[in-house]
């Protein structure tokens, strides 16, 4: 039985990562925060597998971290754990770059010296591209992030190439674009939209209260792409990938689809824009090309923009009429 380590095993991948695993037949191990208050909403549904398990530990603290991956000798390694709002990170840049930046560096620590034959993934982000040098971004695209979590995920990215060179570790960046399920958080435009006009539908608030309009994200389903983190640790010889959907759509798209879904016929009647959801600077387009995810690793996203808008609005709803 394979065993996999993950960090943020809470959030919207890891729960899905975790689930794809325990299919596998994996033996999975759950890396969580010690609080006061633990969230398993996500993980709810495994909780009680046996095959499960979940370990205290905080990407912040070294001695966790490297105690963890010695006494479990993990096969594989995903590293997803991060100050993952864009937002937040203008609001809090020191623990971004403490959590999203060293924290990798420390999890790739833990692993040199701990269990060097494990297979290590890291998130990397398509925000990495920020201000985009060219469209669409593939692996040779250049970074120009334009947030300090882009900034912190680059120094992610680029310190997991250096440890895989510098000793011929096994490690790999997912250089993912945006990927939604119901189970994003709500601070996340996609899952505010969806959830909003649920609300909306159902009398319990009047307006969707939104940012800019005419960003442009590349958006797939989080299902589809922790499939791909796992095909990129069963290669012969470790590569960093692209995975996205090859399309773009701005959110007044999401809004107007999610508002469709919903029977909403006027969606301009039901929005208003709030100047504090601005970003400082903002990224106005990303749109990644896959090509070399499609070749390599067989992998292909299997649910359109559509698709995700309509299974995130209907989630929403069956939430909301509770």
């Amino acid at each position: 039985m394979k065993k996999a380590f993950i960090t943020g095993i809470t959030g919207q991948d890891g729960s899905y990562l975790a689930e794809f695993l325990l299919d596998k037949g994996y033996k999975v191990y759950g890396l969580t925060r010690r609080t006061s208050t633990q969230n398993f909403e996500r993980i709810s549904q495994i909780i009680h597998n046996p095959n499960l398990t979940l370990i205290s530990g905080d990407l912040i603290d070294q001695h966790s971290m490297t105690n963890a991956i010695k006494d479990l000798q993990p096969d594989e390694i995903y590293n997803l754990a991060a100050q993952s709002f864009v937002q937040a990170s203008w609001e809090q840049p020191v623990l971004t770059g403490e959590v999203t930046a060293l924290g990798v560096i420390r999890a790739l620590e833990a692993m040199s010296t701990s269990a060097p034959m494990a297979r290590f993934y890291q998130a990397s982000s398509s925000e990495m591209f920020g201000k985009v040098q060219e469209t669409p971004q593939d692996e040779n695209t250049p970074f120009y992030p334009r947030s300090p979590y882009g900034v912190a995920k680059v120094y992610g990215h680029w310190i997991t190439v250096n440890y895989r060179e510098s000793y011929d570790l096994f490690a790999v960046s997912g250089i993912l674009f945006n990927h939604e399920s119901p189970r994003r958080g709500l601070e996340f435009v996609t899952r505010k939209i969806a959830n909003g006009v649920a609300r909306v539908k159902l009398g319990k608030q009047k307006f969707i209260e939104l940012g800019n309009l005419d960003a442009k994200r590349d958006w797939g389903y989080a299902k589809d792409y922790v499939e791909a983190m796992w095909l990129m640790l069963q290669q012969d010889k470790p590569q960093d990938y692209v995975i996205a959907t090859g399309e773009t759509h701005s959110v007044k798209e999401f809004l107007q689809i999610a508002c469709k879904v919903a029977k909403i016929q006027d969606w301009q009647a039901v929005y208003k824009h709030n100047k504090s959801f601005d970003r400082p600077a903002e990224v106005d387009q990303l749109m990644g090309n896959p090509a070399r995810a499609i070749k390599e690793l067989g992998w292909k996203p299997s649910v359109s923009f559509e698709e995700l808008v309509e299974l995130m609005v209907k989630a929403e709803l069956e939430k909301e009429s509770c």
